[in-house]
C-alpha cells in the first residue's frame, strides 16, 4: 500500500523550483505556502526531508531559512578548471 505522503516526481520538482526560486529568503513553512499547487504538508515535510539529505538544501539551524545548494554546473567548470577532489 502506498503511503498517503509519499510524493511524486511532479510535486518533488514543483518544490525545488519553488526553494530555487525564494532561496535564502523563506523557512519551510513560508515556502510551502508559496507553492503553485496545493499539497499536504506532511508530502512537502518528505520532500523538505529528501533534498537535505541529499545534499541539495541547507536549513540553517539558527532561523530555519532554507536555501539551496545543489549546483552542479559551478561544480563541473570547477573540475575542468583543475580542482582537486578528495
Amino acid at each position: 500500500m502506498r503511503n498517503a505522503h509519499s510524493p511524486t516526481l511532479e510535486s518533488v520538482k514543483m518544490v525545488e523550483k519553488t526553494i530555487k526560486k525564494y532561496s535564502q529568503e523563506y523557512g519551510k513553512y513560508q515556502l510551502w505556502k508559496r507553492l503553485p499547487k496545493k499539497m499536504m504538508y506532511q508530502t512537502f515535510q518528505e520532500i523538505i526531508k529528501y533534498l537535505e539529505e541529499s545534499g541539495k538544501i541547507y536549513i540553517d539551524k539558527r532561523d530555519g531559512i532554507v536555501m539551496w545548494t545543489y549546483d552542479p554546473e559551478t561544480v563541473r567548470r570547477l573540475v575542468s578548471e583543475g580542482l582537486v577532489v578528495r
